[in-house]
């Protein structure tokens, strides 16, 4: 179903994960796709299985926290595809864990660069080109880290991640009335590399810990996400905006 036809997106971190799931479906549905990250390889085969099933997309590499790369991605989207109507900065990390009294401020400063920073640096390029286009959807990856649950050891995450939130919110306050819809998305525990179920020293016990946490008793897949994420791309959300939309499989509310 091209619920997204005629639409220009960009998606970043997309080389893997929600992201490399959601510029898939996106151009299932229709949109021409902007995608970056930080590997060209990866984004390149994603470009190429794009485009054998008939999408069209267009990878550029960068890192989120150099704000040329976010002028770059939206140059881009106009230069090839005429505009810009969906951005969803999705690209983030979350560093070193371990309690804060030992974290290194370096490691600080990196996860807020990145996860926040770069949240705002796409949003400061993307807005313009959202104006121009009378109007379309922004999306932020947020999580219920932070938001909904506290969890050991993750003080820097779900920092930045909270405050995409705040973000999120007084944006949404802000570009309403100029027809462009903010929302953020909040996973839950996601089966992808960066997960931290994948990590090279996790064991079984580590998947069976955090599947346990979930209402659900299992992680998601990159694409259960990423549909959430075209549902708040689309029309189908037309009055959605200002939202922290879990999709966490209830580990938000479990307590079992």
């Amino acid at each position: 179903m091209n619920t997204l036809a005629g639409k220009v997106a960009i998606v970043t971190g997309a080389s893997s994960g929600i992201g490399h799931a959601a510029a898939r479906l996106f151009a299932s549905a229709g949109a021409k796709v902007v995608v970056s990250a930080r590997r060209q390889h990866e984004l390149d085969a994603l470009v190429e299985a794009i485009a054998g099933v008939g999408g069209t997309a267009v990878a550029i590499a960068g890192d989120v926290c150099d704000e040329r790369l976010s002028q770059r991605l939206v140059a881009t989207a106009l230069e090839r595809f005429g505009g810009l109507d969906i951005a969803f900065n999705n690209a983030g990390i979350i560093g070193p864990m371990g309690p804060l009294q030992d974290m290194k401020s370096s490691d600080w400063h990196d996860i807020m660069h990145t996860n926040l920073n770069g949240a705002f640096l796409g949003a400061k390029h993307q807005i313009p080109a959202l104006l121009q286009r009378g109007g379309g959807s922004l999306l932020f990856t947020s999580s219920f880290v932070g938001h909904t649950a506290g969890m050991p050891g993750m003080a820097a995450y779900g920092a930045s991640k909270a405050g995409i939130l705040g973000l999120t919110k007084c944006l949404a306050a802000e570009l309403g009335p100029s027809g462009i819809r903010v929302n953020a998305l909040l996973p839950g525990g996601t089966d992808t590399p960066a997960s931290i179920t994948n990590a090279p020293d996790a064991g079984p016990e580590v998947l069976a810990f955090v599947e346990n946490l979930h209402a659900l008793k299992r992680m998601a897949t990159p694409e259960e996400i990423a549909r959430a994420a075209l549902y708040l791309a689309s029309e189908d959300a037309s009055f959605v905006t200002g939202t922290a939309m879990l999709v966490d499989g209830g580990v938000s509310i479990s307590r079992t």
